[in-house]
C-alpha cells in the first residue's frame, strides 16, 4: 500500500472512528476525579476580608492543582486506551487489504507467466 493511500485510510478511519459529532454533544469529563473546584468569591473590601479572600483563595489553587493533575492523568489513561483501540483496527483492515492486494499480484504474475509462456509456445 503506497503511503498517501495509508495516510488518507488513516484519516478516513480516525474520522470514522472517532466522530466529530459526538464529541460536540457533551464535553468530556474525568469521572473519577470528583467536581471541579468552584472559584471562590473574592471581598477586598477591608482587611479582614481581604485575609479571608486570600486564604479561600489559596484553598481554591491547592484543590485546583489536584484536580487538574487527576483530570489529566484520566485524560491521558483514556487517550492511550482510544489510540490502542484505533491503531489495532486499522492493523486489522490494513492486514486484510495488503493479503487482498498480495493475492491480486500473484494472481497477475500468475497470468503473465502463462500468458507470456504460451505466447512465446506458438510464437515459433
Amino acid at each position: 500500500m503506497n503511503v498517501c493511500l495509508s495516510l488518507s485510510l488513516t484519516a478516513f478511519l480516525t474520522i470514522a472512528i472517532f466522530p466529530v459529532a459526538a464529541r460536540a454533544d457533551s464535553a468530556w469529563m474525568a469521572s473519577g476525579c470528583g467536581t471541579e473546584p468552584s472559584v471562590p468569591d473574592l471581598d477586598v473590601s477591608s482587611v479582614d476580608k481581604y485575609n479571608s479572600s486570600v486564604d479561600r483563595a489559596a484553598a481554591y489553587e491547592k484543590a485546583a492543582r489536584v484536580y487538574n493533575t487527576c483530570v489529566a492523568k484520566e485524560a491521558n489513561r483514556q487517550e492511550t486506551v482510544a489510540s490502542n483501540e484505533a491503531r489495532d483496527k486499522i492493523n486489522h483492515i490494513h492486514e486484510g487489504s495488503t493479503a487482498v492486494q498480495k493475492r491480486i499480484a500473484a494472481s497477475f504474475t500468475k497470468i503473465t507467466t502463462t500468458l507470456k509462456s504460451a505466447g512465446t509456445k506458438f510464437s515459433k
